[in-house]
């Protein structure tokens, strides 16, 4: 696939891929892109992180790297009624339907938290949010029309995009698919 000349030196084929240098941070990777590769690369999960420029739509940041708007997943923190949360993936084009969630998860009650609840349960900001390299490993919940193909997600910082076979990033999180879009 080509990127169309998005990507820059914060490439990597494969999660984890030393870029050279010592095994610490890369002064030119924000530490978010990082966290991703390191996790990752412990599931065995291939991912490649690419630069993404600034767009002020789905359908404008889809066709800036050359994907359909479904094929960006959003990646939401959602938080239960115990405090505790899971991940839902649901693709880009799409909504949460909160009653399927709330069935697939088994509860009666969710939320979507504040900007700085969801930073303190993942680690990172809105718009940035993964599985990949969060804080804690919360359970995921995919979408089942994220799977299939390559997607693109959170890289973990922002301006960048992490690029994965949905497949396998399902495998590697143990991953939950259910209909939980609209």
């Amino acid at each position: 696939m080509s990127d169309g000349g998005l990507t820059s030196g914060v490439d990597d084929a494969v999660a984890g891929g030393d870029s050279g240098g010592d095994a610490g941070h890369d002064d030119d990777r924000p530490e978010g892109t990082d966290r991703v590769r390191a996790d990752a690369a412990g599931r065995g999960l291939a991912v490649e992180i690419v630069a993404r420029p600034a767009a002020d739509s789905l359908e404008a940041a889809a066709a800036l790297l050359g994907l359909e708007p479904s094929d960006i997943v959003k990646s939401l923190v959602v938080k239960r009624h115990d405090g505790s949360f899971v991940f839902a993936l649901v693709p880009g084009d799409r909504q949460i339907s909160w009653a399927k969630l709330r069935s697939v998860v088994g509860v009666n009650k969710l939320s979507m938290p504040s900007a700085d609840v969801a930073l303190e349960a993942t680690g990172y900001e809105r718009g940035t949010i993964t599985p990949m390299g969060s804080s804690t490993a919360w359970p995921v919940v995919a979408d089942s029309r994220v799977t299939g193909r390559r997607v693109a997600l959170g890289a973990g910082a922002h301006g960048f995009s992490a690029f994965v076979e949905a497949d396998e990033l399902v495998a590697a999180y143990d991953a939950t698919v259910a209909d939980i879009s609209d």
